[in-house]
């Protein structure tokens, strides 16, 4: 493409009059890139994608059907702005029913989301200026951070360490850097780490935001799937709703990945200078797709079937992983394992190839072994697995399980 005046005038967020003359690729883009060749040299090959970040099921049939239905009604067909009352009062009742949040006021303390994602980029609006200094765990989604960023803002990363249970760890963070800050984000149950909370650690997080008066955002898509006793909210702790919000969507929890759908729940002014950004960001996402959310929110009784599959998934998948030589523990929620990658592998002609990073095992499993993962580097070297791996039914899950099996146990792994 020819050079034009075009490239001068790109914003320095985005790289300036540099942008698109990287040669970085991302990490995903890799990983299908890497699929593409193997799938080439491979004709006919099935590869084994345990990197997917999304549910493999549709939305029950029930929620479809509702959706069709609240798509007829010519109410529903105009601009939806900030939502009515359906999902803002079905939020309420399931903060309340499903996670122990009491006194929710729908009107004034819920705002629909169009996902998650998109509400983690329009909080940085009201609330980053110039060099305010935002808190965000590595690993992690980045998006907050990211859009912090276009805002003039600095993100300081709070490792997440396998010792600590992948929490963070505030005592090691200065003191002046906790005065600084203005947004600490927080994501349980935990992308890519599958690691869970615990209300010490909310009780904790709210203890300091009071102390050193930042807000914090508290990402829980992952929150409804459990696999033991009921979620954990960072708004359930004494004084959370004091100092902060959590997010919280349909995408994972109900099957209904493109259909982006959620909620912004917590502080009544922060809810309000979310809704502000919102109408100037957005119009709303559709009423009938908010409608059939509102229904879900009524019906947790679906996220515990989901969740009751991934937990079956899950535990096939440590026994894979464990035989094949991997230090791999089931999570409490979620639908990713995060385990340590391999340093080396020795393979049946008695070559031993060696690894540098999670990147470089990454790439080498869909090469040669045609198992995608999701690598991570952040903090040490580990590969995310996830259970939402496409699967027929049970007998084909088990299926997919034991070749992945005999993939791995085809070489043997150092770590």
């Amino acid at each position: 493409m020819a050079e034009s005046y075009i490239q001068e005038l790109f914003a320095e967020r985005i790289g300036g009059r540099l942008y698109g003359k990287g040669t970085a690729i991302y990490k995903f883009e890799q990983i299908k890139r890497a699929k593409r060749a193997a799938l080439a040299a491979n004709p006919g090959a099935e590869i084994l994608d345990l990197g997917v970040g999304e549910p493999d099921e549709m939305a029950f049939p029930e929620v479809v059907e509702l959706l069709a239905h609240e798509a007829r009604k010519p109410e529903n067909r105009g601009y939806a702005d900030n939502g009515d009352h359906v999902l803002k009062e079905a939020a309420a009742r399931y903060l309340d029913w499903v996670c122990g949040v009491k006194g929710i006021n729908p009107e004034r303390e819920v705002i629909h989301s169009i996902g998650s994602k998109a509400a983690l980029s329009i909080l940085p609006a009201a609330l980053v200026n110039p060099g305010d200094l935002v808190l965000m765990t590595s690993p992690g989604y980045p998006v907050f951070g990211t859009h912090a960023r276009y805002y003039g803002g600095v993100v300081h990363n709070l490792p997440l360490r396998e010792e600590n249970g992948f929490l963070p760890d505030f005592d090691e963070v200065p003191t002046e850097t906790l005065e600084r800050a203005k947004v600490l984000v927080v994501n349980y149950p935990n992308n890519p780490t599958g690691a869970s909370a615990t209300p010490e650690f909310y009780e904790k997080v709210v203890w300091l935001a009071k102390r050193h008066k930042f807000v914090v955002v508290s990402d829980a898509a992952y929150a409804a799937l459990v696999f033991e006793g009921k979620p954990l909210s960072f708004l359930a702790v004494p004084g959370a709703k004091d100092v902060g919000v959590e997010l919280h969507s349909c995408s994972k929890s109900f099957n209904m990945t493109g259909w982006r759908c959620g909620f912004v729940a917590g502080n009544e002014l922060l809810v309000r200078a979310y809704g502000d950004v919102k109408d100037n960001t957005d119009s709303g996402q559709f009423l009938a797709i908010q409608h059939a959310a509102a229904y879900c929110f009524d019906h947790p009784e679906i996220t515990e079937k989901i969740a009751a599959k991934y937990s079956r998934r899950m535990d096939g998948l440590v026994r894979t992983l464990r035989d094949a030589g991997f230090s791999a523990r089931k999570p409490k929620a979620s639908f990713f394992l995060y385990a340590k990658a391999p340093r080396a592998a020795q393979l049946s002609n008695g070559t031993r190839v060696e690894f540098k990073s999670a990147e470089e095992v990454s790439q080498w499993l869909i090469r040669n072994l045609l198992i995608s993962t999701v690598p991570w580097d952040d903090v040490g070297a580990y590969l995310r697995f996830s259970v939402t791996f496409a699967a027929r039914d049970v007998a084909d899950e088990q299926r997919v399980l034991t070749e992945l099996g005999r993939r791995l146990r085809s070489v043997q792994f150092e770590f």
